[in-house]
């Protein structure tokens, strides 16, 4: 039977920039990115690359007709939405970008590729000076502090130096500039984002790693693919960047060197989200089989899965109104959904700060009887003690989860199978499985059981 086509209409992109070999930076990146975000993406490649994780070994410029017609081919036959250049490598063909976006009237998100993540240099004096005449008709420009630095003279080191820079750049003609914070010391990455509208800061915790391999073309092509889209500039750079702090932290450990960031994270968490719930599902029913009625606490059990990639209660999937006890077992009082744990899943997303395969986690009754039934498990079993939590950490609402997290993992020699909370008055003692997979949660959890019925 020949079946009825069913065609989708992709908002399209272009990204004008160079090829990496080594498949994290570059075209290659822009690519991923723009598809993982609901964009499909066409290129103009301006030069290829010979490069990995480790730097660049050798770079070839192609000419300035290849690159044109390349430019002709996309831009007659796509109704391309937005366009995003990264490295534009010499001034000739800096100056022919330039001629090709001034015709455009979509938006242009130009990120300046000056300098590769491992400090080789990827563009010549001359087409560092060409770079006013294609920020010119910039949407957005994205630099980095080294590359602010070069185009403007500002070497931003704060807020301030890394506003003003932002604001010679509006100088140069572009309507609003994001100036990256990755380079610039402190516990915190802030990207500054300044247009006539104002300034506004992106502040997220910076993350210990050297994996930001291809982190300035991802976030731009982030970007342009929200615009694309039809979204704002600043909700555009909002999401592009909470999207970056997750593909930074749950980074792609390829090569021998650092690693490239994860450009599909986004992409492969979301996909996750059905088979997560499916699983806390399948716990919870081996939960009421093997009727584990002497672990429901008296505020009631909770088994809690996260998303591969999750950072964020919506991203937890768990039992809506809890397990409780019945006269003939345990029962869920609700079906399985995202969001529905707000206790435990705190505490589980503070226990994947410091080991992020941790995926699930499950609430149990504590008192003398399970504190001797946990000693019959294989691994570390650690507690925090509510009497040290400071005053300005329960006056937050939802602090206490995760610094009882940390307190526990730091006085740990591993990652704990099992976490005391003694409680305190008012607050009933509990404690807290935790396991990589499914399979771990139920095996830990019915040997607790076990123990307790001999």
């Amino acid at each position: 039977m020949t079946r009825i086509p069913a065609p989708v209409e992709p908002p399209v992109a272009v990204t004008i920039a160079g090829s990496d070999s080594g498949g994290g930076a570059g075209i290659q990146a822009d690519l991923k990115t723009m598809e993982a975000h609901g964009v499909f993406g066409t290129s103009v490649v301006t030069s290829v690359t010979a490069q990995n994780t480790r730097g660049v070994e050798g770079a070839f410029t192609l000419p300035v007709e290849a690159i044109e017609e390349q430019c002709s081919a996309v831009l007659s036959d796509f109704d391309v939405r937005a366009v995003k250049t990264g490295m534009l490598a010499e001034a000739p063909v800096v100056r022919s970008v330039a001629e090709q976006v001034e015709k455009l009237e979509i938006p242009v998100v130009v990120d300046p590729v000056m300098v590769a993540t491992s400090g080789d240099r990827l563009l010549d004096s001359d087409g560092e000076a060409a770079y006013e005449e294609l920020i010119e008709h910039a949407t957005l420009v994205t630099p980095n502090a080294d590359e602010a630095a070069v185009l403007t003279g500002v070497k931003p080191e704060d807020d301030e130096s890394a506003n003003s820079a932002g604001e010679e750049l509006l100088e140069l003609g572009a309507d609003a500039a994001l100036v990256k914070g990755g380079h610039v010391p402190g516990e915190q990455v802030r990207d500054v984002l300044v247009s006539e509208d104002g300034v506004e800061i992106f502040a997220h915790d910076r993350i210990e790693t050297d994996a930001t391999h291809g982190s300035g073309c991802t976030l731009a092509s982030a970007v342009a693919a929200g615009l694309a889209q039809g979204d704002a500039l600043r909700e555009s750079v909002a999401q592009a960047t909470a999207f970056m702090e997750r593909a930074v932290r749950y980074h792609l450990n390829v090569g021998k060197g650092p690693g490239s960031v994860h450009h599909l994270v986004e992409l492969r968490n979301e996909a996750a989200r059905d088979s997560t719930a499916e699983t806390v599902e399948r716990v919870v029913q081996s939960f009421v089989e093997r009727d584990v009625s002497r672990l429901v606490p008296e505020v009631g059990m909770n088994v809690v899965g996260a998303t591969p990639y999750a950072e964020a209660v919506g991203e937890t999937a768990a039992v809506e109104g809890r397990i409780t006890r019945t006269m003939s077992g345990v029962k869920p009082n609700r079906g399985v959904r995202f969001g529905a744990s707000s206790h435990v899943a705190r505490f589980l997303l503070s226990a994947r700060e410091f080991d992020p395969d941790l995926r699930f986690a499950v609430n149990c009754r504590f008192d003398d009887d399970v504190e001797s039934a946990l000693a019959t498990l294989s691994g570390e079993v650690a507690e925090f003690d509510r009497s040290a939590e400071p005053t300005d950490v329960k006056e937050r609402e939802g602090s206490t989860m995760g610094w009882g997290a940390r307190r526990a993992f730091e006085s740990a020699d591993e990652t704990p199978v099992a976490i005391i909370d003694r409680g305190e008055v008012g607050k009933e003692a509990i404690v807290k499985l935790l396991a990589a997979e499914t399979e771990e949660l139920q095996r830990r959890t019915f040997a607790v059981l076990s123990a307790l019925e001999t």
